[in-house]
């Protein structure tokens, strides 16, 4: 009998666990809001320790950019 109940229970805590969370609203990112790294002669170049982002790289290639719109029917 004691493991119904606690199935019952556990049941009932995942039920309202699922139905308090709210999914946060994510703001779709903008092509203008992207950044190329760069590619610099005499740059110097970072050196990383650790876990961090470099924001501008310095590259040698970074491949065709192009921008294109798409439309989708939802």
């Amino acid at each position: 009998m004691g493991f119904w109940v606690s199935l019952a229970v556990a049941f009932v805590l995942n039920v309202i666990a699922y139905l308090l969370v709210r999914p946060k609203k994510a703001s779709r990112a903008q092509a203008q809001d992207l950044r190329e790294p760069s590619a610099e002669a005499g740059k110097p170049i970072p050196v990383v320790f650790g876990e961090i982002t470099v924001t501008n790289p310095n590259v040698l290639y970074y491949g065709d950019v192009d921008k294109r719109q798409y439309e989708v029917s939802a």
